[in-house]
């Protein structure tokens, strides 16, 4: 039946129209069902067109929102243009330009510099899976380099891993915040999302047994270091954990360690399930933003797959700058370019902990990003609006539900972009919002 898509087309036209405004609550799919003279059933499809559509949100336990900016998710896609940039990552430390202009100068000589702009295939050259074994290895772990593929950045990595894992119209878990890249490249593949559950550990090993059991799921993407929007390390023991689960249900894994640079201390998943686990990396976060190299570590029995689906997707390296990678790593540039975005991270940690004391704000003490429940009666719609018009702009939670229909009250804070004072001010002026009381929210 197409009637509650006829039913989605009204409730869309009413809040184009202006009729139902941002911040609206819609009637409980009960009480709207009874109005409509529908089933209960229905009416939950209703809503969930909506929500599939962009125009509401739901917050657990609060009801469906219309929301405050019909483009869920996008915010994660460009940068701001102008304001405080809160809603993406762009790490950049002030010892990283010269040290990596110093790895870049011989790319530059002629004989050089015509070898650097060839073609280069998904498993790159003899040196750079060397090179890029170093850098990956963390935690006393080490891949082999014969079972690295490099592709155009971490997105294009993380596509062609569920590609090659999960089929069309297979199942893929996911934490119930997670990445929001995830949720769209499932989507491009044809590829059914299935939220887990998550605690302050991470990934709840008895979630995904249970939703295995309801049905099989192909694979399951997971950040257990430096988890992106919480910031959450998975501790030892929970990855054990996950890991036992994982290795007997027979499930694979996309382990997504773009942050992992953050706890290089600690070994990832892949070390303790690596007959299963395709773990996913890159360079911009770690090095440089604007020139970036992805990586695949994947399963010896998996590389084939892994490799295929890098060519066909057409998401392979740009040879400049896998080289620019490979001598950065072998010239020793890497190192202290992390051990300085380690210091900034939790340098910026400390500011956002001191501007907002007295909130319900999570972000490990290596982390970039910090996770805001906000006080009542915000919401995360209202409280992004009435960012926006103080020139800060921040990423409501709904971009990272992997339910798009169910959101915590939150906001996702981005701290690594602008410099540390604007990020001091900024924070004090969001401070204050979140204590004031919204002009734009209903009555209860």
């Amino acid at each position: 039946m197409e009637d509650y898509r006829r039913i989605a087309d009204g409730l869309a036209a009413d809040i184009a129209a202006g009729r139902l405004r941002p911040g609206d609550r819609l009637p409980a799919q009960r009480q709207f069902a009874r109005r409509q003279g529908i089933a209960v059933s229905t009416a939950a499809r209703v809503y969930r067109e909506l929500g599939r559509r962009g125009l509401t949100t739901g917050e657990v336990g609060r009801g469906t929102f219309v929301r405050a900016s019909g483009r869920p998710g996008t915010a994660l896609a460009e940068p701001a243009g102008g304001g405080v940039d809160l809603e993406l990552n762009h790490p950049v430390v002030p010892e990283q330009s010269a040290l990596l202009a110093a790895g870049l100068a011989p790319l530059l000589r002629p004989g050089v510099l015509e070898s650097a702009t060839r073609p280069v295939g998904v498993a790159g050259t003899p040196a750079a899976r060397n090179a890029a074994a170093a850098l990956l290895a963390r935690g006393g772990w080490r891949p082999e380099a014969d079972r690295v593929l490099f592709a155009g950045g971490g997105r294009q990595a993380i596509a062609a891993a569920v590609a090659a894992l999960v089929p069309t119209g297979g199942r893929l878990g996911v934490e119930e915040l997670t990445y929001p890249v995830v949720r769209s490249v499932a989507a491009r593949l044809g590829v059914e999302v299935v939220p887990l559950e998550t605690d302050r550990a991470g990934l709840v090993p008895d979630a995904v047994a249970a939703a295995h059991r309801a049905a099989p799921l192909r694979a399951v993407y997971v950040q257990p270091a430096v988890h992106n929007p919480l910031g959450l390390v998975m501790p030892g023991r929970r990855r054990e954990e996950l890991a036992d689960v994982l290795g007997r249900l027979g499930v694979d894994v996309v382990e997504d360690a773009v942050w992992g640079f953050l706890r290089d201390d600690l070994p990832p998943l892949a070390a303790l399930l690596p007959e299963r686990t395709v773990l996913v990396d890159s360079l911009s976060k770690r090095l440089a933003p604007g020139l970036s190299v992805g990586y695949a570590v994947a399963p010896r029995a998996l590389v084939p797959a892994v490799a295929d689906a890098l060519r066909s997707g057409g998401w392979g390296p740009a040879r400049f700058a896998l080289e620019a990678a490979t001598r950065w790593s072998a010239g020793g540039a890497v190192e202290p370019v992390v051990r300085a975005k380690q210091r900034d991270a939790a340098a910026r940690q400390e500011i956002a902990a001191r501007r907002l004391r007295g909130f319900a704000v999570h972000g490990g003490p290596l982390s970039y990003s910090c996770w805001w429940e906000l006080p009542p009666p915000w919401r995360a719609d209202t409280f992004t609006a009435a960012a926006a018009r103080h020139g800060i702009a921040v990423v409501p939670a709904a971009a990272f539900a992997a339910d798009a229909g169910r959101a915590p009250r939150a906001v996702r804070l981005a701290l690594a972009s602008p410099p540390p004072d604007v990020l001091d001010r900024a924070l004090e002026t969001l401070a204050v919002l979140a204590r004031s009381a919204p002009q734009d929210v209903p009555a209860e």
